[in-house]
Order: structure tokens, then C-alpha cells, then sequence
């Protein structure tokens, strides 16, 4: 007689999971090949804000923040002129820095990185050609004077935007949005496939679908064939997560009474250490649950690994969440039933960060030379030369990142050397103590900050940077990492 425990195994399906996550790489590489596609990993962390979004740097960084899925929102004086220049997908906040009636709660509102590229603007005295390909091309020197107030914007503008972001109520303990079901998408339909007791020689089954602005893990767990738990997990994120400045993790979900698992992976293995943590659910009801990093447990296999330490939140490989019969180490699971279940899910979040928003500065090298004892002024760029004829705009530039360093805000301050209009193709220098010199593109400054805004070890930091001649991609793990 048949063992009513016993049901065939599928093994399309089984191969379909192991070629999905890449188990088998090669197998892997086919998929994604006759796909056709690739597969982008969510960038949610709130709106970013760019000042100076119609300049020449800002408009380079609303364009690699649009290429690369981010939710961007442009502060810009003139909303008729930045629609011919920006994106459709930007939304556009019209409002000036100088100006801070200009400057409502609503610029900050949902707002998680400012990236300030406003600035002075400056112009020849005598003519160029009308784009101005000469001066921005340096093929020649011509007499430079300021348009703007540098007082003003420099220093009192920055002064308005931080005061801005500071007062606003977005101003909080900072979170990171990791996945919004809320705003469903394909990048985030793709980040996530089912592992279930298939892989065991179990038959349950389950999904992840994107429905009524949340996400839903369902399906049907069975005990057949010794099996017992299903599952949804990520693909591993490349580069992996850090998520140390956090403290651990906020689910917004919605159970059937039953109890889940969450599950996190430091390590890129298939079939490694995971880190859990059980929670149950309430029948119908919207919860938010939190889970503190040191409480998630190291778990091989349902099998506890008390050895193997706290979890380091600073590499986080993948995410999990799982129904099983079993808890740890042979514990079942007391409110386990197989059958049909349900978790909905609205968000997944790092919680307990440093105060948001991030502020990113792009201000000049050259800030603190003008006056420093030793100084010989003819082998300086013409900006330090000629600061006075300017306005004070170094100095004035100096004060501005002032106000921001001492404004409680996560900063970065990135001083460049001559901004030019070449591509960004060339390695980048970072240095400290504001002496090198040279030249750097727009471009290469645009995906600086950027890398800035991603990297925790960017943070509270001011450095100069200049290209070098090298051709090739900056070490951008090395480059924040080398600097005090």
C-alpha cells in the first residue's frame, strides 16, 4: 500500500529554483542569456533632492540617478526651463536657496540624500563662443567675473537649504527603505523567487506576488515526503549590502495567525549560515515588527551554530522569509499547520541609522589656501589667484561647508579640482589637507556623488580629488576608505 505521506517530486521545478539562484552558475549564465535582460537591484532609500539640478554637475547627477532607478527630486529656480533639460521621471520643486520663504517642509518631505551642486555662477568678461566650449574647454584663459552674489549663495544659501532639512520632519532617526511593495516594480518582481522543500525532495509550494500595492508570500506547505517549509528568498545583492550604520530590521506585514521566519545570509553560499528570527503573525492584521541584529540566530539546516557569532550586518548577502514545521534544532513549530498560508508585506527596512537627510556638498579645492602663509600664488589655479576679484568665493564657499559640518547632519564634502567638460573615463585621486592640483570632468564629480551617497564609509568626510591620467574605474571602496 502506498504511503499517503508520499507524493511525486518535481524535479523541472526543482531545477527551475536551482538555475534561478544561480546554484549552478553556468546554468545561470544561459538563463540570463536567452532572458535577454538583466536583473537591477532595487535602489529604495527614500526621494533624493538635488540642488542646482540644471548645472553642470547637477543635471549629470539627476541623470545617473534616473538611469539607476532612484526616486529624484530637483530643486531648480525656473520650472519651464529644467522640464527642457531634465527627465520627465524628475519632480521638480521650484524654489530658490537665497531665497528661504522659497524653501516650504514640503522641499524635504520623504527626503533622504540632499546633493548640493549649487554655485556661483561665473562668466568671461570678454566673449567666447556662444556655449562657451573655450572657457569650459580651458583652450584659452578668459578674465572670469561673477553673475551671482558669492556671499550669498555660498555661504547664506547653504545656510537656508541646511536650516531647511535640519527643521523639516524628515529629520529622524534614519531608516533605509530596502523594498517597498507598495510601488511594485520589476526590479523588485525579479529580486525575489520561491525556495521550497523542493529542493529536499519535498512538494510544497509557494510565491511571491506583487498585488493590491503590497506583496503577498503565499502557497501551500506540505509534509510530504519529509518536507515541510516554503519560502521566498532574494538573489544574492552584488556588491552585498552594509547595513551596519543600522540596527537591525522593520517588517510592515500582514499574517494569517501563523509564525514566520526572517532570514539573513552574510556569506554568498547556498546553502550556508542563515540568521533567523521567528515572529508570529495576527489573523488579518497589519503589524511592524522589528528584529534587532544581535537577536537574529545562526541556524545551519534548522540546527542551531551557537559558534558561529554575532551577525555582520556590514555584508548582507540576501534576505528570506520562511514558513516551517520546524523552529531550531528539532523545536517544531507551534503554530504550524500545512495547508494553505498568506504573509502580506508592505515594506522591509533598516532602521536605527544616524539622522537623515545626508547632505553631499560639492564645493572647491583650493578653500583654504587663499591666505595660508606659504602660499605662492602664481603656481595657483586662477580661482585661488583671483578670489577676491571673485567675490570672497572660496572663502565664502569655506563658510558654506561650515554650516554643514556643524549642522548634526550625516555630510559629505567633495572639493574638486578644475571642473572640465571631458568624459569621466580616467581613475580618480582623492586627498586630504587641501594641496593637490589638476582637473577633474563634471561626469566623473556626478558618479563621485553617487557613490558617496551609497558608501557608509563616505561619511563625515572632506576631501579634494583630482583625475589622474589613468583610464579605468576608480576603487571606490579604497578611495573613502583611505581618508580620515
Amino acid at each position: 500500500m502506498k504511503n499517503q505521506n508520499t507524493s511525486r517530486w518535481d524535479f523541472g521545478r526543482f531545477a527551475k529554483t536551482i538555475t534561478y539562484f544561480d546554484v549552478i552558475p553556468f546554468l545561470g549564465c544561459l538563463q540570463r542569456l536567452y532572458q535577454k535582460k538583466q536583473i537591477k537591484r532595487d535602489k529604495n532609500m527614500g526621494i533624493i533632492l538635488v540642488a542646482g539640478a540644471t548645472g553642470g554637475v547637477g543635471r549629470r547627477v539627476v541623470s545617473y540617478l534616473v538611469k539607476n532607478h532612484y526616486p529624484v527630486r530637483a530643486l531648480v529656480r525656473d520650472k519651464v526651463k529644467a522640464e527642457a533639460i531634465l527627465a520627465p521621471e524628475v519632480e521638480l520643486f521650484e524654489g530658490d536657496i537665497t531665497i528661504p520663504e522659497t524653501l516650504t517642509s514640503q522641499l524635504m518631505d520623504r527626503v533622504s540624500t540632499i546633493i548640493c551642486c549649487t554655485g556661483t555662477r561665473v562668466q568671461p568678461v570678454e566673449g567666447d563662443t556662444p556655449n562657451r566650449e573655450k572657457y569650459y574647454q580651458g583652450l584659452k584663459f578668459y578674465l572670469p567675473e561673477v553673475v551671482d552674489t558669492p556671499e550669498i549663495v555660498e555661504y547664506r544659501g547653504i545656510e537656508n537649504l541646511v536650516k531647511t532639512a535640519v527643521d523639516s520632519k524628515s529629520l529622524r532617526v534614519g531608516e533605509r527603505l530596502l523594498f517597498d511593495f507598495s510601488n511594485p516594480t520589476l526590479d523588485l518582481k525579479n529580486t525575489w523567487g520561491a525556495v521550497d522543500d523542493i529542493v529536499m525532495g519535498g512538494v510544497s509550494q509557494s510565491s511571491l506576488r506583487l498585488v493590491n500595492q503590497s506583496g503577498l508570500f503565499l502557497g501551500n506547505v506540505s509534509t510530504a515526503n519529509s518536507g515541510g517549509f516554503a519560502s521566498v528568498r532574494t538573489r544574492n545583492f552584488n556588491p552585498p549590502w552594509d547595513l551596519s550604520p543600522y540596527e537591525g530590521i522593520e517588517l510592515r506585514v500582514k499574517g494569517d495567525g501563523k509564525r514566520y521566519k526572517l532570514i539573513l545570509r552574510s556569506e554568498g553560499k547556498w546553502d550556508g549560515i542563515g540568521y533567523c528570527y521567528s515572529f508570529d503573525t495576527v489573523y488579518d492584521f497589519w503589524q511592524t515588527l522589528r528584529v534587532p541584529f544581535q537577536d537574529l540566530i545562526p541556524v545551519f539546516r534548522a540546527k542551531t551554530v551557537p559558534d558561529a557569532g554575532y551577525f555582520d550586518p556590514s555584508k548582507v548577502y540576501s534576505m528570506q522569509l520562511m514558513l516551517s514545521k520546524f523552529e531550531y534544532d528539532g523545536v517544531l513549530n507551534p503554530k504550524f499547520q500545512p495547508g494553505p498560508f498568506s504573509l502580506g508585506i508592505e515594506s522591509i527596512k533598516a532602521y536605527g541609522g544616524k539622522p537623515t537627510p545626508q547632505f553631499i556638498l560639492i564645493s572647491s579645492a583650493g578653500v583654504t589656501r587663499v591666505g595660508r602663509p606659504g602660499i605662492n600664488l602664481e603656481e595657483e589655479p586662477p580661482i585661488v589667484r583671483m578670489n577676491d576679484q571673485l567675490g570672497g568665493i572660496l572663502t565664502w564657499k569655506l563658510r558654506g561647508e561650515e554650516v554643514v559640518r556643524n549642522s548634526g547632519l550625516t555630510y559629505t564634502i567633495i572639493r574638486p579640482c578644475a571642473l572640465t567638460e571631458k568624459p569621466g573615463d580616467k581613475v580618480l585621486l582623492a586627498d586630504q589637507g587641501d594641496t593637490i592640483k589638476g582637473e577633474v570632468s563634471r561626469e566623473a564629480i556626478a558618479q563621485l556623488c553617487i557613490e558617496a551617497m551609497e558608501r557608509p564609509e563616505a561619511t563625515n568626510k572632506t576631501f579634494e580629488v583630482r583625475e589622474t591620467r589613468d583610464k579605468g574605474t576608480t576603487n571606490w571602496g579604497n578611495l573613502f576608505t583611505n581618508l580620515s
